[in-house]
């Protein structure tokens, strides 16, 4: 089934959905990275103004989330995740166009996000017009002590 897009729904989230973005973050990101957030991260953030949180559900159930804030005419994706197996059916990118569409409504005209170097999410953010404009090094902590460089890109909504 791979490729074919069942996306069901997208829908705006909230704190009553930490639970299952846990699991999805749990699940999406490789402990070997250091790129996933603790619930209390995400809880503090969803806390903040100008944070909106959409979720993704195939075929009824939760399989990806993605996070944002705005302040003034700028905004950051801070995470975005997709359940392994529910990749490759157009989940991501559809988060992302809807986390697009809110920041230009929240009159934002520069969305930046950040990425761990050789992250394959490196594709979808090029093929949705983001560019590399920045390089952190030794930014992210793996398990096991190890670092790894952080690339940040960046697209103009205005």
């Amino acid at each position: 089934m791979s490729g074919a897009l069942n996306l069901t729904e997208l829908r705006e989230g909230g704190t009553q959905d930490l639970g299952e973005v846990n699991r999805i973050m749990q699940d999406s990101f490789d402990p070997r990275f250091g790129e996933a957030w603790t619930s209390a991260q995400c809880l503090g953030m969803l806390a903040l103004p100008g944070v909106w949180l959409v979720v993704a559900s195939l075929d009824g159930e939760d399989a990806g989330f993605a996070l944002a804030r705005a302040i003034g005419d700028e905004a950051e994706l801070l995470l975005l995740a997709t359940r392994p197996d529910a990749r490759r059916r157009g989940i991501a990118g559809a988060l992302l166009r809807a986390i697009v569409a809110e920041a230009r409504a929240r009159g934002v005209v520069q969305l930046h996000l950040e990425v761990r170097a050789g992250n394959d999410a490196v594709r979808l953010y090029r093929r949705e017009g983001f560019e590399k404009v920045g390089e952190r090094r030794n930014y992210y902590r793996g398990k096991m002590g190890q670092a790894f460089d952080a690339h940040t890109y960046a697209r103009k909504l205005g």
